[in-house]
């Protein structure tokens, strides 16, 4: 079975995750924002983007049958919820047009999804990589 990435699904995952990661981050830049909300969001995206890429871990090991504790697992799957719970809370209470909202939503969840994209490409390359070196 040949789990290889296309060369045009990594450039696109890698495009994405820069995307979402420079909108969501410019748009905490050009903000009015005070600097201890500009790092609140700046560390949900951080945190939620590591989280995203360790659940991904967790499950691609787990489905390989590789031991992955049943805490861990657990830890990854709040730790995601959280992540994006907060972001949830934060954007229903900011007194922002819905448009800022949607905009700083978007950018949050493409970066996830792309952080969780560019983590599954480095690991299937990485894997056939070992294939073809034990052969």
């Amino acid at each position: 079975m040949n789990t290889r990435p296309t060369p045009a699904f990594v450039a696109a995952s890698y495009f994405a995750l820069a995307v979402g990661m420079v909108a969501f981050l410019m748009g905490l830049w050009n903000s009015s924002m005070l600097l201890d909300e500009k790092g609140l969001y700046f560390t949900l995206l951080m945190y939620a983007l590591f989280s995203a890429v360790s659940l991904q871990k967790s499950v691609r090991d787990r489905s390989e049958g590789i031991p992955v504790t049943s805490f861990y697992y657990g830890i990854c799957w709040c730790s995601i919820i959280l992540c994006v719970g907060l972001l949830s809370v934060s954007l229903w209470n900011a007194s922002w047009a819905l448009s800022e909202k949607g905009f700083y939503g978007m950018a949050f969840l493409l970066s996830l999804f792309a952080a969780i994209a560019v983590q599954k490409n480095t690991r299937d390359l990485s894997t056939t990589l070992d294939r073809l070196k034990s052969r």
